[in-house]
C-alpha cells in the first residue's frame, strides 16, 4: 500500500499533467502569446534568484572537493547521457515528429533535478549529503553547460546558441543566481524558513513554462501530428531511455567501488532529468511554436521518473544488506 501512494506523493506530477493539458484545451496562442512569453520570463528569473539564494556557496566547494564522486557523475550526466539522448534521437527519426525526436538529445542533455534525487536518496537510505551537493552542483553546471552542449550535438539546426540565446540566458538563468548568491547571507535563513512555499514557487514556474511551451506545439498542430502508433513509439523509447539511465547509474558506480550509500546518490543524481531546468531553458532557447515538441520527451520523462523512483527508494530501503 505505501508503495501504491508513493506513486502519486509529489504534487508535481500533477502539475505537469494540469499544464500539459490546460495547453491543450486552452492554449495561450495569438494576441495573447506575447503577454504569455512575459510572464514566462519574469516567472523564470524569480525562479533563479531564489535558487541562488538556496544554494549555499559552501556547498558548491565542496563538490569540487569530493572530484572522486562528482567527475563520475558529471561525465555521466553531460556524456553518457548525452550521447544516449542522441541516439535515441536519430533512432525514433521517422516514428515520431522531427522535433519530438530531436527532444530526446535535448533531454539527454539537461542535468539532475535536485529535490527528487535528495528526497528518494534520503528515502532509500543513501548518502544524503553527497546527494544534495552533487545534484546541485550538477544543477548549476548545466545552466552553463546545456544549451551549448545540446547546440553541438544537434548541429545548431534548431537552437543556434549565438550571441542573442547567450545575453538571454546570462540575463534571466545567470543574473538572478548570481543576485540570489550575493544576497544569501541575508535571505539564505528566510528561504529555508519557508522552504515549503518554495518548493510550491519551483512546481508553479515549471507549470507555466510547460503551459506556455504547449501552446505553442498545439498552434502548429502537436495533437494532429500524434496518431495511436506514435504515442505508443513515444512512450517507448522514454521509458527505455528511463531504465538505461537507472541501470547505468547503478552499476557505474559499483564498477568504481563506491559504498552502497554513495552509489544511492549516484543513482538518483545521476538518473533524475531536471524539468526544473529543461522548461525554463527551452522557452529561452526555442521559439514558442518549437518549445513545446522538444520538451516532449522530458516531461514524460520526468512524470515517469518520479513514478518508479518512489517503489525504487522503497525497495532499496528494505533490502539494506
Amino acid at each position: 500500500m505505501r508503495s501504491r501512494l508513493l506513486l502519486f506523493a509529489d504534487p508535481m506530477i500533477a502539475v505537469l499533467i494540469l499544464a500539459t493539458i490546460a495547453g491543450f484545451l486552452l492554449p495561450a496562442t495569438g494576441e495573447f502569446r506575447p503577454a504569455a512569453q512575459t510572464i514566462v520570463s519574469v516567472a523564470i528569473f524569480l525562479l533563479f534568484l531564489v535558487n541562488g539564494m538556496r544554494v549555499k556557496r559552501g556547498e558548491i566547494a565542496r563538490a569540487f572537493a569530493n572530484w572522486r564522486f562528482f567527475l563520475p557523475l558529471f561525465l555521466w550526466v553531460f556524456g553518457v547521457m548525452a550521447f544516449a539522448g542522441l541516439v535515441i534521437s536519430n533512432l525514433s527519426v521517422g516514428h515520431l515528429p522531427p522535433l519530438v525526436a530531436l527532444g530526446f538529445l535535448y533531454l539527454g542533455t539537461l542535468p539532475s533535478t535536485i529535490q527528487s534525487a535528495t528526497s528518494y536518496t534520503a528515502l532509500a537510505g543513501g548518502n544524503i549529503a553527497l546527494s544534495v551537493v552533487g545534484a546541485a552542483l550538477i544543477n548549476i553546471a548545466g545552466v552553463f553547460i546545456t544549451a551549448p552542449l545540446f547546440a553541438l550535438l544537434a548541429g545548431g539546426a534548431v537552437a543556434e546558441v549565438g550571441t542573442d540565446a547567450i545575453i538571454r540566458i546570462g540575463l534571466i538563468l545567470v543574473l538572478p543566481f548570481m543576485i540570489g548568491q550575493a544576497v544569501q547571507g541575508w535571505t539564505h535563513g528566510w528561504v529555508i524558513e519557508h522552504k515549503d512555499q518554495v518548493v510550491w514557487l519551483d512546481r508553479i514556474v515549471i507549470g507555466i513554462a510547460v503551459y506556455v511551451a504547449f501552446s505553442g506545439a498545439v498552434e502548429q498542430g502537436l495533437d494532429q501530428m500524434f496518431n495511436v502508433s506514435g504515442w505508443v513509439y513515444l512512450f517507448a523509447y522514454v521509458t527505455g531511455f528511463l531504465l538505461l539511465a537507472n541501470l547505468g547509474a547503478w552499476v557505474l558506480p559499483a564498477l568504481l567501488s563506491f559504498a552502497r550509500e554513495d552509489r544511492i546518490a549516484f543513482l538518483f543524481a545521476g538518473s533524475q532529468k531536471s524539468v526544473a531546468i529543461g522548461a525554463p531553458l527551452a522557452a529561452i532557447l526555442f521559439a514558442p511554436e518549437i518549445a513545446g515538441f522538444v520538451i516532449a520527451p522530458l516531461l514524460l520523462y520526468h512524470l515517469l521518473q518520479l513514478m518508479l523512483a518512489a517503489p525504487m527508494a522503497n525497495y532499496l530501503s528494505r533490502h539494506r544488506h
